[in-house]
């Protein structure tokens, strides 16, 4: 079969490698979508996460389509929609330095069990959105880490997945308001479809002025401007400048949480938010999840389909990968693969 693997740093390239054999305990899926994420890009500079001899799979956000099952599988049949649990593979996480990778016609899931190394997903869920159910559990477990709850209010810098799939958690859990902040009208108009109540283009606007009018004005000690109201703080943006604006407009007790990758050391000057009592956390990957989400994303597959932005064929994989890590050429990239 084909598939896409790392074949050396900086490099990504065709393979051809055997369809693999199932065992007694094992699922075979026809992978009919794989979402191209920009960890991707960091695997194929850095040969691999971890770093290993020879080439690595690719592609760890796959969707598919049961064609075999083992003897011993229970609760899977041939024919289900399934979406699997890269990090619960016994090789290694799937398209993440494990044996199998979901840029491949066909993915094995290794000891099949329904519920914690894939989940059962509806017919009637589009390929493209069931293959966001692995970034949209990475989106969740940052508002779980947040703990946003009903009635708060809540703000989400960044507008690509990541934060378009925390902006529809929030809301899905109802916390009361929630703004999106972005520099890009497009990302900020998909922001609105997916259900936040508000956005601010911070090109345009003071995103903290903004916040105080939208979410209410809290005193602030005698000399400072005042804060706002805004309870919940998520950075799905990765950039300095973004941690300075949360902290400068959090009032006391506020929750920052940060699920982006920083590529490079923020300064954060702690003396100036000690008598806050800020609540700074950090948020990675899905320790429980993976399957949360599923539901979420079954009941309003709608919302989460506006995040997918370009739609490539399985044989122009290469070239998905290489609009994914063009800055501002998408949103999100997902592969997709013809039903025969």
């Amino acid at each position: 079969m084909k598939a896409v693997y790392v074949t050396g740093p900086g490099r990504a390239g065709w393979v051809e490698v055997p369809r693999p054999e199932v065992g007694p305990g094992d699922v075979l899926i026809k992978v009919r979508a794989c979402g191209i994420c920009g960890s991707d890009g960091m695997y194929t500079v850095h040969g691999g996460i971890p770093p290993r001899e020879g080439a690595t799979p690719l592609g760890h956000e796959p969707a598919g389509e049961v064609v075999e099952v083992g003897a011993k599988v229970v609760a899977v049949k041939v024919g289900d929609h399934v979406v699997p649990n890269p990090m619960a593979a016994p090789s290694g996480i799937i398209g993440s330095g494990g044996a199998h990778g979901g840029l491949a016609d066909y993915l094995l899931i290794e000891d099949a069990v329904a519920g914690r190394t894939l989940r059962v997903v509806p017919d009637h869920l589009p390929w493209a959105v069931a293959a966001l159910n692995e970034p949209m559990a990475v989106a969740h477990h940052a508002v779980n880490r947040s703990g946003a709850k009903a009635g708060d209010t809540a703000v989400v810098f960044g507008a690509g997945p990541i934060g378009l799939g925390a902006a529809i958690s929030l809301k899905s859990r109802g916390v009361a308001h929630v703004v999106v902040v972005d520099l890009v009208p497009s990302r900020l108009e998909k922001a609105l479809l997916a259900g936040a109540d508000a956005v601010i283009n911070s090109a345009e606007v003071d995103a903290v002025a903004r916040l105080r009018q939208l979410h209410g004005e809290v005193p602030a000690r005698p000399g400072h401007a005042a804060k706002a109201g805004t309870d919940v703080y998520i950075d799905a943006a990765g950039a300095a400048q973004v941690v300075t604006t949360a902290l400068t407009a959090a009032k006391r007790g506020a929750v920052l949480t940060i699920v982006a990758v920083h590529k490079r050391p923020v300064e954060v000057d702690f003396a100036e938010i000690l008598g806050a009592e800020i609540d700074i956390r950090t948020s990675m990957g899905y320790p429980s999840e993976i399957f949360e989400v599923t539901d979420a994303l079954i009941d309003n597959w709608e919302r989460y389909a506006v995040i997918v932005s370009d739609e490539v064929p399985f044989e122009g994989a290469l070239e998905a990968l290489a609009l994914a890590a063009t800055p501002g050429a998408a949103d999100k990239v997902v592969v997709t693969f013809d039903a025969d």
